[in-house]
């Protein structure tokens, strides 16, 4: 079975990009292409190894190569999303992204026939035939263990609010849900998903994920499926929290703000700070909340003391990081919102040109 270790741990601050998107026909339909994206026509140099389909054949996933420096993550997404909306042109589909499609019904799209998740599909049976998600994964590279660990604990009462900036999935299954992002709602369905709990070190965690593979609750360590984890075979913390994109402005406001996050909580964790120990049933409420209410939602503060708004914690976040991405993407429309107004306003054909990919 794969596993990681400690000694994956030795680079701080490098980056990684991971984009699940989908696959669409000329009238930006979800359509089983991934088959031909991935397997029957050679991919351009920049997608070698780095270009694979998820569970469903809609539903395709694209890499980054490691980036060295953060000056460079933009150039390097915009060249991964050029290649892959130019295989996928030359063969006659189309690629779109946002944390479900509206019109994925899963009853009528086909599973990939891939071992691994048709493994996933004997085990899990109904919340793994439904899971039509997709979502953004940003991976920053940490240089120990144990701080990598100690990073992703904190990150936990980070992730709801990445969660309420970025969603973008109102609809699933056709029918409009009431919820910001469905897709994290839906996820949760499967087991080793949501909200991780806390671990004291590096032993611990993996302790845990050497039982969980022993034991046969999972096949290897990428199904730990957490919203933040320590990846222990690329050395790095790995936030797994935003819905899908088509703006990559949006996608580069998460990477700026994950990696300001990490850095900031390494030097923390290097001056000897204490850990916030909190319940992980107070950040699932707060998780909660982002499903719900996305742009509009306050949050249970990181002191435990009182409630915070979207807003307040964008303001402050912002000002004490030295960013601005998340300000902007808080400032606009929120990609459920947009949906809603662009299915009200021009209807199903122009909710799916919305959400054709840009890679501007």
């Amino acid at each position: 079975m794969e596993r990681g270790s400690r000694e994956s741990f030795t680079r701080m601050g490098t980056l990684g990009i991971e984009e699940e998107c989908f696959v669409v026909d000329e009238r930006g339909r979800p359509t089983s292409g991934t088959d031909a994206l991935v397997y029957d026509h050679e991919p351009p140099a920049i997608l070698d190894e780095r270009l694979d389909h998820e569970l469903f054949k809609c539903v395709i996933e694209t890499q980054t190569p490691l980036i060295e420096r953060p000056s460079d993550a933009e150039s390097a997404l915009l060249e991964v999303r050029n290649a892959l909306l130019e295989h996928a042109q030359r063969h006659g589909y189309g690629i779109a992204a946002a944390g479900l499609h509206p019109l994925a019904r899963w009853r009528e799209l086909e599973h990939a026939e891939k071992s691994r998740y048709r493994s996933q599909l004997d085990r899990i049976q109904y919340p793994q035939h439904r899971n039509t998600t997709a979502g953004v994964h940003v991976h920053v590279g940490v240089d120990d263990a144990d701080k990598a660990v100690w990073i992703a604990n904190e990150l936990r009462w980070f992730v709801p609010i990445m969660l309420a900036l970025s969603v973008n999935s109102p609809f699933w299954n056709g029918f409009d849900t009431g919820l910001q992002s469905a897709r994290a709602k839906l996820f949760e369905g499967l087991p080793n998903t949501g909200m991780p709990t806390y671990f004291e070190d590096f032993e611990a965690f993996d302790r845990f994920e050497r039982r969980m593979i022993d034991t046969g609750s999972i096949e290897d360590r990428g199904e730990l499926w957490y919203d933040v984890r320590p990846h222990t075979g690329h050395g790095t913390v790995e936030v797994r929290t935003p819905d899908g994109q088509a703006d990559p402005d949006i996608v580069m406001a998460f990477v700026e703000y994950t990696h300001a996050l990490v850095t900031d909580l390494a030097a923390a964790y290097e001056d000897g700070e204490s850990p916030h120990e909190h319940r992980r049933e107070l950040l699932d409420e707060n998780k909660w909340r982002a499903i719900r209410h996305g742009h509009e939602a306050h949050f249970i503060d990181r002191d435990l003391e009182g409630t915070v708004s979207l807003g307040e914690v964008v303001e402050r976040e912002c000002d004490r990081l030295d960013i601005d991405g998340i300000r902007d993407i808080y400032e606009r429309e929120s990609g459920a919102t947009q949906q809603r107004r662009v299915l009200s306003n021009g209807g199903v054909d122009a909710l799916c040109a919305s959400l054709l990919l840009d890679s501007s």
